[in-house]
């Protein structure tokens, strides 16, 4: 997994803004390019139906646990042969002391079933290059340097196949720490790794894929760290896709070719992504492979939450878990799955099988889902005034607690919105509530308009923003930012309202990465140019924010006020990640 997404792209010498650029071209190369919309509907329709799913990162990097040489590593636990520099030969002296002999597919499975998952990926190769079955490409793989004679994958494939959960193997097809010239994230650190990249390509990662498609029929593959790989190189790593008509891989592969989902990591997208099939991967504490030392685990409740939020934007929620080297997943882990099993077991029908909400925003703290003429409601927090829901154009037939299927009573208001009863029985962690409708939901939503607050300022934030474009995307939520900003033809709008108009002082709240700086923007009012605008200056990071007042002073008038800022130059891979535009009375 990426440490830092922006980082490691940097780092690798890579750029996304080329697979989506292609995303709307399909490659002769890629698998897919003849695929119709049809058939894609066909082989997505279960995924997109689960919603929920497990990851597992599982290897050698569970022996040392995230210490080495006495010392805790910092950062997540399966990089610690990249983020300690390990020797080749002292990380593969690791293999001979991983010996998970609690390992029980069928008990992994049954944590997963527990959860209401729907689907496993686990790691067959991560960045290591560690193999997790009995490879024949060389012995760097459980079998042939371990005490472990038994091959996981294919006992998890087998457990899975059981229980009718689908499997799907995840393959690190671009870095590779232990074999000649597979990529190492930067510099090397050990002689050892000296190689030819394509040369790898050819005789190690093109040939384990296919042995892992044609050996074990996953119904995904999960790639890792985009690659520079040549056309024929793509072919050679897809080659047996055929032989898997029904595969699902993500847009990780690289050579320009985007795959069937985005894959945002560690954060959940605020708008979701527009037209394209999504999953958000995260960990139920702060590493994917484990480490001794960390012990944050996130709450059931937020957890739960994530999931919800996440369904009501599109996308499907791959939560990981991190085994140990005996074979054990850490206790808080599987009690927390086992916590959300419990509330989707009662609850299910709002998140399974759902599509987005209908909403850009809800005036209660909840989520909505739809399936088919249901309106699901999940109340994170129920309103103190009562539940009403605006903007409904339909006819709303009935209303029911899901949990339990109290009927609740339905009354319209004279502003036109629904009012709903409170059930009897709520949930701590989210009351859901069906609306059965005439027909699908056809929501009118009014206009939003940013006023100033009580100090005569305006905080544009990022996810009051309208975003025009197709790669830049607001994060986070409330307290987010835009981000993937990676066409220069991409910007933010902002409707305001202002009473009786005037000058302000422009600041932006920004973050940028060293050696991406240097974008160009203008503010435009209402469709002018204002006049005011500026340089994107260099950060420590895409997370170290700096508030940079701009010159010049924006003229608003009364009434409603459109923002745009727009980019007129990008020298970089990326513009800026933006968390709010402010603006302040100048003074006269």
């Amino acid at each position: 997994m990426m440490q830092s997404r922006w980082t490691l792209l940097a780092l690798c010498g890579l750029t996304l803004a080329a697979t989506t650029a292609n995303a709307q071209t399909p490659r002769p190369e890629d698998p897919r390019a003849n695929e119709t919309k049809a058939q894609r509907d066909v082989r997505m329709k279960w995924w997109r139906e689960a919603r929920f799913g497990m990851f597992i990162h599982w290897g050698v990097y569970s022996v040392p646990a995230g210490v080495y040489d006495g010392k805790n590593i910092g950062g997540i636990g399966e990089w610690i042969m990249r983020s300690a520099n390990i020797p080749v030969q002292v990380y593969q002296d690791y293999a001979k002391q991983f010996n998970p002999v609690k390992f029980n597919a069928d008990e992994w499975v049954s944590y997963a079933k527990a959860a209401g998952m729907k689907y496993i990926v686990m790691t067959a190769k991560h960045h290591d290059g560690f193999c997790m079955y009995p490879t024949a490409v060389d012995d760097w793989n459980i079998t042939g340097r371990s005490e472990f004679k038994r091959d996981p994958v294919g006992e998890m494939s087998a457990a899975c196949k059981k229980a009718g959960i689908k499997f799907g193997v995840y393959y690190s097809q671009n870095l590779d720490w232990n074999h000649p010239g597979g990529g190492t994230a930067g510099k090397m650190w050990d002689d050892r790794q000296k190689g030819d990249f394509h040369e790898y390509v050819r005789k190690v990662s093109a040939p384990q894929v296919n042995e892992l498609l044609t050996r074990y029929n996953p119904a995904v593959l999960w790639w890792d760290i985009n690659g520079p790989f040549t056309p024929e190189e793509v072919r050679l790593l897809t080659a047996s896709f055929p032989k898997v008509p029904g595969l699902i891989s993500n847009n990780r592969l690289g050579g320009g070719i985007p795959g069937d989902t985005e894959t945002p990591e560690q954060f959940i997208p605020a708008t979701g992504f527009k037209d394209r099939d999504w999953e958000t991967c995260m960990t139920i504490n702060d590493t994917w492979g484990y480490k001794s030392t960390d012990h944050n685990f996130k709450t059931t409740s937020l957890l739960l939450r994530n999931l919800i939020d996440i369904a009501s934007k599109g996308g499907n929620y791959l939560l990981n878990v991190g085994p140990d080297s005996l074979g054990v997943i850490p206790g808080p882990e599987v009690q927390r799955l086992k916590e959300m099993g419990q509330w989707l077991n009662k609850n299910g029908k709002s998140v399974y099988g759902s599509s987005s909400s209908p909403y850009k925003r809800l005036p209660f703290n909840g989520r909505a889902t739809v399936n088919g003429n249901h309106l699901y409601l999940n109340i994170f927090e129920w309103p103190a005034a009562g539940l009403e829901v605006p903007g409904l154009q339909n006819r709303v037939m009935g209303a029911q607690a899901v949990d339990g299927g109290q009927k609740l009573q339905v009354s319209r208001l004279a502003n036109g919105s629904y009012k709903i009863s409170k059930p009897a029985k709520m949930n701590d962690i989210s009351t859901a509530i069906m609306l059965t409708l005439d027909g699908a939901p056809r929501v009118v939503e009014p206009e939003v308009l940013i006023n100033a607050g009580k100090d005569g300022a305006f905080q544009l934030i990022a996810e009051d923003a309208v975003v025009v474009g197709s790669q830049l995307k607001a994060e986070g939520g409330r307290k987010g930012n835009l981000g993937w900003w990676m066409s220069a033809s991409d910007h933010p709008m902002w409707n305001l309202s202002s009473s009786a108009g005037g000058k302000f002082a422009v600041s932006l709240e920004v973050a940028c990465e060293p050696g991406t700086g240097g974008s160009t923007f203008d503010l435009f009012v209402n469709g002018k140019k204002s006049g005011v605008g500026g340089t994107v200056e260099e950060t420590k990071s895409w997370n170290d924010y700096k508030v940079v007042k701009l010159d010049g002073v924006l003229q608003l008038t009364g009434g409603k006020n459109t923002i745009d800022l727009r980019i007129s130059k990008k020298p970089g891979f990326a513009v800026m990640n933006l968390r709010r535009v402010i603006l302040t009375g100048a003074p006269n």
